[in-house]
């Protein structure tokens, strides 16, 4: 089996590719807010700023809680600079990539086998009692 880290950075090339990722705290508050449904995995990245930032610090809380609360997997990264790299491209350049939602395809008749992994990654996590798993991207 390939590494979660692996997984999460397929399963972000792949969203990104059919326009189905939203990044930002509030971008993604938002999506959470009108449409729960819609949002299959969230991503967390903290970095320096995150240890200092008590506010960004309740919004990771509250973030956590709505995605358990509506069983969607959750995650953190602690490079968010790498992410950011992951995500982003020459023209985008992000401010706040501290929360990354991947949302499900308008169809529905989706299917990622990364995300799957990643799912079932955060299944067994949540066995062991690792509420949200860090999962370490890969360099290349």
């Amino acid at each position: 089996m390939q590494s979660p880290g692996k997984s999460l950075k397929e399963a972000l090339l792949c969203a990104q590719s059919e326009e189905r990722l939203t990044v930002g705290v509030y971008e993604s508050a938002k999506i959470m807010t009108e449409d729960p449904d819609s949002v299959s995995f969230c991503v967390l990245a903290m970095d320096e700023e995150f240890e200092c930032d008590i506010a960004l610090q309740i919004h990771f809380t509250l973030i956590q809680s709505f995605c358990f609360d509506n069983d969607i997997s959750i995650v953190r990264v602690s490079d968010m600079q790498r992410l950011v790299e992951i995500v982003g491209d020459k023209a985008e350049q992000f401010e706040d990539a501290h929360c990354v939602l991947i949302t499900n395809p308008a169809d529905g008749s989706w299917e990622d086998p990364a995300l799957e992994k990643l799912h079932l990654f955060c299944e067994e996590s949540r066995r062991l009692n690792d509420w949200v798993p860090e999962i370490s991207l890969p360099e290349s």
